[in-house]
């Protein structure tokens, strides 16, 4: 059961170089699942100069076509030969990449999700906040449901009381109602998105008023309804993947009219731009890697 990822991406620019995306973020936060799990850490320069070592012998296979990259996945796994409960006293580390196209059918359409009040991914108190195997497996069953009734992903809401929103299954979420921007706070059951954390650095220099507190599922439908809903989700695979419609009880809602907000679009643009380096990166997010020779 001791297992933990984590999952980056190399993007190749215009100008021909490949480019690693906050590969720091990454280690570092492979380090605090491995926390979670009673797994040693490992110095997160060493785990960064592996991504950047592996993808630089490999750059051949990151693509070039728009849209596309390298994925790359740092992973731990207990290797100890021992039949018990307790934590393993071996463990293996290793970095597998691969080149990946939109993570969604959808691609950068707005995509259908449900907000699920029978499933619970993880509560408070347990591993919500780790990148870990069994996280996404509790997942496997309410997203299989979700996608037979039309929708592409489950919307998770709390583990207690079934009110609050919690994150999407492979993404943050995120909402504008109004003037103000929401998303939920990291309580320790949901994951410290590392695009999460792009946004609300970019939506914060942009002057835009950014609240992390709990959000009711009966708040979002009333904005909904009301036509002042704007959502989106956020993360590594999808990057930004504006959400055009809600289930919840057996009830459509659709946001925006099923079109992609222009907030969603701006901060889609932003972030492939500082990724494949046709924007400014004010935040130094980006690390560029050497040319092969001979590739």
């Amino acid at each position: 059961g001791q297992a933990i990822f984590d999952g980056l991406k190399a993007f190749r620019g215009a100008d021909g170089n490949v480019r690693l995306f906050r590969a720091n973020d990454h280690a570092a936060r492979l380090n605090r699942s491995a926390h979670y799990l009673c797994i040693p850490e490992l110095p997160v320069d060493i785990v960064a100069e592996s991504f950047r070592a592996l993808v630089e012998i490999d750059q051949n296979w990151v693509p070039k076509k728009a849209g596309t990259s390298m994925y790359i996945r740092p992973t731990v796994i207990a290797t100890e030969t021992f039949l018990g409960v307790h934590p393993s006293h071996s463990y293996l580390y290793y970095v597998i990449a691969g080149p990946v196209g939109a993570y969604y059918k959808e691609g950068m359409n707005p995509v259908k999700i449900l907000a699920s009040d029978t499933h619970v991914r993880a509560v408070k108190g347990g591993l919500g906040a780790a990148k870990t195997a069994g996280n996404y497996a509790a997942s496997l069953l309410g997203a299989e449901e979700a996608m037979q009734a039309g929708y592409t992903q489950v919307l998770w809401l709390d583990g207690v009381e079934h009110k609050y929103l919690d994150e999407v299954g492979t993404m943050n979420i995120m909402l504008k109602i109004g003037d103000e921007i929401l998303t939920p706070p990291l309580n320790g059951a949901i994951l410290a998105g590392v695009t999460r954390d792009s946004v609300l650095a970019l939506l914060r220099s942009w002057g835009h008023k950014v609240t992390e507190r709990p959000i009711s599922i009966d708040e979002v439908l009333a904005a909904a309804k009301a036509g002042t809903l704007e959502m989106w989700g956020t993360g590594t695979a999808a990057v930004i993947s504006p959400v055009g419609e809600l289930g919840y009880k057996g009830e459509r809602y659709v946001i925006g009219d099923g079109k992609t907000g222009a907030l969603t679009q701006k901060l889609y643009d932003t972030i492939v731009g500082i990724q494949y380096g046709t924007a400014p990166d004010p935040f130094g997010w980006t690390r560029m890697l050497g040319n092969r020779v001979g590739g």
